[in-house]
This record gives C-alpha cells, sequence and structure tokens, in this order.
C-alpha cells in the first residue's frame, strides 16, 4: 500500500509537470506496466483528479482542468519560489490581491518543512520592498487579455491615452508586461498598422473580442521587455525629434548614447536617431555634442531651435 501511494504522488507530479504523456513514456518513468498505468489513473480519478485519456498509437495522458483545486506537489526550489512570489504580490499591483496572496501564503507556510520555512522567512525579512503608487488593475482584465493573447483574437477596447484623449483601438495582442508595479500591453494596432504599448489600467475591453489573427514576429526580437521600456521612456517626454545622421548605426552605437535613443540604419554610412527631451533647446545642444554632420528630419520646432542655436554660434566669432 505503502508503494502504491509513493507511485499514485509520483505519477501525479509527473502529469502536472507535463502537458501530456503516453502509457510507455509514463510506464518507463515509474518503473510498472501500461496497466499498472491504467490502474493508477483510474485510483487518480476516484480521488477527483480529472486525468484525460486520448486513446490511439498517439494518445496519452494529461490531467484536465476540474471544478475544484486539487492539492499540488511542488519540489524544495518551486516551493520557495511560490512562497516568494505570494509574498510579492501581497505588496499590491492587482486589484484585490492582496487579502488572497496573505491567506495562500498562510496555508502554504503551514505545510512548509522547517527548512524551507525558514529560507522563506530569511527571504522575507531581509527584503525591502517599495510599494509603487500605480493604479491597481482587476485580475479579470489581466485574465481577458492573456487569454485573447493565447486564444489569437484581437482586442477592441476604448483607451484613454496620457493627455487624456478617449480613442476606440482594434489590437492584436501578445505579450502583458509588469514594470514598475503598471502592467502594460503589447500588441499590434490594426488600425495603425504598429506595435503599440497599452496602459492595462486605462483600457477597458468591448464585447465580444474580434476574429482570431495570425501572429506576428515581435519587435525588438522578441525582447518586449525592452520594448516596453523603451516605449514608456519615450512616453515620458515633451517633445520627440528625429534627426539623419551622418554616420554609419554602428558608429553612432558605439558612443553608448543610453536606452532612451532608438538607432536605425538608413544606409551604409547614415542612420536615422530617435530621442527626445523636454526642451527642444536642449535637444539642440546635445545633438551638437555628438560631434557628426546630422539633418532634421521633424519636428519643424526642433530645426527652427538648431537654426537658432547655430545663428548663435555664428555670433560668437563673427568679425568685429
Amino acid at each position: 500500500m505503502l508503494e502504491t501511494s509513493a507511485r499514485l504522488l509520483k505519477l501525479l507530479s509527473l502529469l502536472q509537470a507535463h502537458r501530456e504523456w503516453t502509457g510507455p513514456e509514463l510506464s518507463a518513468r515509474l518503473g510498472v506496466t501500461t496497466r499498472t498505468i491504467r490502474n493508477d489513473v483510474e485510483r487518480l480519478r476516484s480521488l477527483g483528479y480529472p486525468v484525460h485519456a486520448t486513446p490511439g498509437v498517439a494518445g496519452g495522458y494529461r490531467l484536465g482542468a476540474g471544478a475544484a483545486l486539487p492539492p499540488l506537489l511542488l519540489d524544495d526550489e518551486e516551493a520557495v519560489a511560490v512562497a516568494v512570489g505570494l509574498g510579492r504580490a501581497a505588496g499590491g499591483g492587482v486589484e484585490g490581491i492582496e487579502e488572497s496572496s496573505v491567506r495562500a501564503l498562510a496555508k502554504l507556510e503551514q505545510v512548509l518543512p522547517s527548512r524551507l520555512r525558514a529560507r522563506v522567512g530569511a527571504l522575507n525579512a531581509y527584503t525591502v520592498q517599495i510599494p509603487g503608487e500605480a493604479p491597481s488593475v482587476p485580475p479579470a482584465l489581466l485574465t481577458t487579455i492573456a487569454n485573447a493573447a493565447r486564444d489569437r483574437e484581437r482586442l477592441r477596447f476604448d483607451y484613454t491615452g496620457h493627455d487624456g484623449s478617449a480613442t476606440v483601438r482594434d489590437v492584436e495582442p501578445y505579450r502583458l508586461v509588469h514594470r514598475r508595479g503598471r502592467w502594460y500591453l503589447v500588441g499590434y494596432d490594426v488600425t495603425r498598422q504598429d506595435w503599440r504599448t497599452f496602459r492595462v489600467d486605462r483600457l477597458r475591453p468591448r464585447v465580444p473580442s474580434g476574429p482570431r489573427f495570425t501572429a506576428r514576429e515581435l519587435p525588438e526580437d522578441g525582447d518586449v521587455a525592452a520594448y516596453v521600456e523603451r516605449g514608456v521612456n519615450t512616453a515620458m517626454w515633451r517633445h520627440r525629434g528625429t534627426v539623419l545622421l551622418h554616420a554609419p548605426a554602428e558608429r553612432v552605437r558605439e558612443l553608448s548614447l543610453g536606452d532612451r535613443m532608438e538607432i536605425e540604419p538608413a544606409g551604409p554610412d547614415t542612420c536615422v536617431l530617435k530621442l527626445g527631451s523636454d526642451d527642444l533647446d536642449g535637444m539642440a545642444v546635445w545633438i551638437g555634442f555628438l560631434g557628426l554632420d546630422f539633418e532634421v528630419l521633424d519636428p519643424p520646432e526642433l530645426a527652427e531651435a538648431v537654426r537658432r542655436l547655430a545663428e548663435r554660434y555664428g555670433r560668437a566669432v563673427s568679425e568685429r
């Protein structure tokens, strides 16, 4: 009986860690016959675990979702990771999650072995979390977006921009990004035909969802965190500028301008630099510090600021 119970626990652990197993794979992992695997699966079902079986050569076993959450089997590292994650979640970020996280953490700590309880306690005791002032979002909103991204269904939503303007967006959702207390959606705006970043707390989905879409390649070679970071930083600027630099993109990148600058090759000896600032005159001065020939592409106000700066420098060296 003890051996059977241990085998059931190991079988359950395998099913929880893998989407689907064939009967021969499980029998090889557990060292028993496929008939024993079938009997053990029936025992798990009698205990309330929804184990689904697909017949045939390509069939197998997988653990499905049931009406109630069954006990989970976690190894040491997984248990510590879950406990630490719950502790961080208790600090906020998702509407109403604080109390739920505290309750779940209390239940987990009750069953943690003393050695793991000490590790979790040390992490929580010697880690300082600075609570943010970012607005929280409802869990249902996050799951709605995540499900649409998983199922590749367009989202239509009302969106309030940072300037207070209200628009209706039609977006292919791809990723949710959590940054400094705020949640962001990275998606492809169908109307504007470009990638965009949206603050989740500023959007309100419309139902039903839109048609399915074919997945695109993510921006930044799949590094959506870098894409969001650059987009958020750019959104903070009062003014944005675009200039054509007469230098290869590789040379400009060697100048280490920082993450807030976008550099795109425009030819073998030119590149486009996108930057921002709260002061156009200061932006004009900064571009001059690069020591490269350049042309202002936009906005016209930046070109005027460069012209004023050139006239000032010209007066400084004019013959008297």
